[in-house]
Formats: C-alpha cells, sequence, structure tokens
C-alpha cells in the first residue's frame, strides 16, 4: 500500500499526521516492513513539521 500525503503546499496538522502513525502501527500489528518504515519515517518528518508550525503560531 502506497503512502497517502497532500500535495505540496497543503499541509496537515500534527493531529492529523499523528492519526495516520497510530493507523499504520495498528495496520501493521506493530511490525513494519521495508516499505512501511519508509511510510512510518515520511509520516515522522511531516509530523515534526506539524508541531513546529503549531508552535510557531501559537507563539
Amino acid at each position: 500500500m502506497s503512502p497517502h500525503f497532500p500535495p505540496p503546499g497543503s499541509a496537515r496538522s500534527a493531529a492529523e499526521v499523528n492519526e495516520q502513525i497510530r493507523a499504520l502501527w495498528l495496520r501493521t500489528g506493530g511490525s513494519l516492513s521495508a516499505q512501511e518504515r519508509t511510510e512510518y519515517e515520511l509520516l515522522v518528518v511531516e509530523w515534526a513539521k506539524a508541531i513546529r508550525e503549531e508552535i510557531i503560531k501559537a507563539a
């Protein structure tokens, strides 16, 4: 299954990305294949970016 990411310029909230990360772990039963690990890593980077943006907006 290929990861679903928003088009460039479209940002999801940290909560939305976190929900997708949780769904990935549930779907895989906690054991990631190489492809799923790549998806997870991309999601974590997206989540971190979303968190930074939310902090900047709140400041």
